[in-house]
């Protein structure tokens, strides 16, 4: 599936099973809300916070699908075709960072 047919699929899927969009604002506090969920597993299983019982049940995958999803509802709600965006931001990195992260030794 690409993003552009994701996107379709997930305005296909809003405006028979969910009725309708939430406004903008409340999908831009849904998607704070998502990514902190990812957050919380990220920082119990790879970080240095421990992880409760209950925490290992979180599904890390689903959490990252549940940010994907309200992003597109953003993208659709906001006319932004994030196929065509991912395309021109990786191409404005590329130009930007040939060189950077090679020449950082940090990196080394």
């Amino acid at each position: 599936m690409t993003l552009t047919q994701a996107q379709q699929t997930i305005d296909q899927w809003i405006n028979t099973t969910g009725v309708r969009y939430f406004n903008e604002l409340t999908n831009m506090a849904i998607l704070v809300e998502e990514v902190g969920e990812v957050a919380r597993i990220m920082a119990r299983r790879y970080g240095e916070q421990s992880e409760k019982e209950s925490d290992k049940q979180a599904d890390l995958a689903d959490e990252m699908a549940d940010v994907l999803f309200v992003l597109m509802c953003l993208a659709n709600q906001t006319g932004v075709n994030l196929e065509t965006a991912l395309q021109k931001n990786l191409e404005k990195k590329t130009l930007r960072d040939s060189d950077r992260h090679k020449n950082n030794p940090k990196l080394k």
